[in-house]
């Protein structure tokens, strides 16, 4: 009970100082939550290499893990991000000090931000706008009916300017309140950046030997009335089109993670899980590791990106995303959490989110296409994605 106590008042004076979680790399889930204070090591080499290997990536993540204890560290962590596209820079360092503590409490400190105003939003410019997106889904739509490949996802963003520098610990207090039961990140960047959300969606935990994966490809609209709500979720669960986009995810997964697991468990029929916005389709996969060297952000690595983010097959799916998107994903669409020096550790997709940068705020969103996708449809399913992080803002 003392230990206890003493985290939690650690965490109440970290939270209550005026900075707050400015230069602050903050992660939560129903496992693990933690708060991070200072910056040991900025690491910012790729994951991977010209060769699409991460040996050179995880020699130097054993070094500085080596420096880190060397200097008095216990314990040490990497935490930050990875991007869409792993043979990019990351934006990982490892922290002088780790908080671990529960999300409840970590959310209960943030609680008096939620009450302070945010500065007001200027304007808002969708890229592409709405003609230019919906073209784009029809020319993955007639790639796929050339047989070039099964699947693409297709991302747009929503950039607003606001009249004064946004407070990431406010939007961050408000993103936790109003999607509890998502992970939470907030991930300083380099230039006095943030990377913060609230994805729903677990790209890998590893504990010990044992790691899990969550999913999701499939969604609908939740609506207001219960009867209605529970409607569209039965209905979503039916679908012949989500199914099949769900289950090329599911597929192109347990091809990966078999190889490197003694056991592997996969669900033969996806489940129904919600957000605050959305009915979504999930399957959770679980296994035991075969090699225990194998740290939680390898793994992760392994599987990133999934069809759920880039497509099937997925170099092909790359490459259209690259040809029709008029932006490059960087961050967006990566995998956000921590690994510790034993190999333990969680990666959740860098969806549901938004980069600030001084009065400039980014939003990203993205759908799964498949050749019975509706162009129209799918504009609208990225507009409910984007409103959870609109929604933090007071907009819908």
């Amino acid at each position: 009970m003392v230990e206890i106590t003493a985290v939690e008042n650690i965490l109440h004076r970290k939270i209550q100082q005026q900075s707050a979680l400015n230069e602050r790399f903050l992660f939560t889930s129903p496992e693990t939550s933690l708060l991070t204070d200072g910056c040991f090591k900025r690491i910012t080499q790729p994951l991977l290499d010209s060769e699409g290997s991460q040996d050179a990536f995880q020699q130097t993540l054993r070094e500085q893990f080596r420096l880190a204890r060397a200097v008095g560290i216990k314990d040490p962590l990497v935490v930050g991000a990875i991007p869409f596209d792993s043979h990019q820079q990351t934006a990982l360092f490892i922290p002088q000090q780790v908080i671990r503590t529960d999300r409840n409490q970590l959310a209960t400190e943030l609680m008096p931000y939620q009450q302070m105003p945010l500065t007001p939003i200027i304007s808002q410019q969708p890229h592409p706008d709405k003609p230019q997106f919906m073209a784009m889904v029809n020319d993955a739509i007639a790639a796929m009916n050339r047989g070039e490949l099964d699947k693409v996802v297709l991302s747009r963003l929503l950039k607003l300017t606001t009249q004064d520098s946004i407070n990431s610990t406010t939007l961050m207090s408000r993103i936790m309140a109003q999607n509890p039961d998502n992970y939470h990140f907030h991930v300083p960047l380099t230039n006095n950046e943030v990377l913060l959300g609230a994805s729903p969606e677990l790209l890998l935990r590893k504990q010990k030997n044992q790691f899990s994966s969550r999913p999701l490809a499939g969604s609908a609209k939740r609506q207001a009335d219960s009867d209605e709500d529970h409607r569209v979720g039965q209905c979503l669960l039916a679908s012949t089109k989500d199914r099949h986009e769900h289950q090329l995810v599911i597929d192109a997964m347990a091809k990966v993670l078999g190889p490197v697991a003694d056991h592997l468990q996969v669900p033969q029929s996806p489940e129904l899980v919600t957000t605050s916005q959305l009915w979504h389709l999930a399957t959770t996969v679980q296994g035991t590791i075969n090699n225990a060297e194998e740290n939680a952000l390898a793994l992760a690595g392994l599987l990133h990106p999934t069809p759920a983010l880039s497509g099937y097959p997925h170099q092909l799916a790359c490459r259209l995303i690259q040809q029709l998107e008029p932006f490059p994903r960087e961050l967006f669409g990566g995998m956000v959490g921590w690994c510790d020096d034993k190999g333990n550790g969680e990666w959740v997709v860098t969806i549901r989110c938004a980069q600030l940068s001084q009065q400039q705020v980014t939003l990203f969103a993205g759908a799964g296409i498949v050749p019975a996708s509706d162009p129209l449809s799918e504009w609208q399913e990225t507009g409910t994605k984007l409103s959870t992080m609109l929604k933090a803002f007071g907009l819908h």
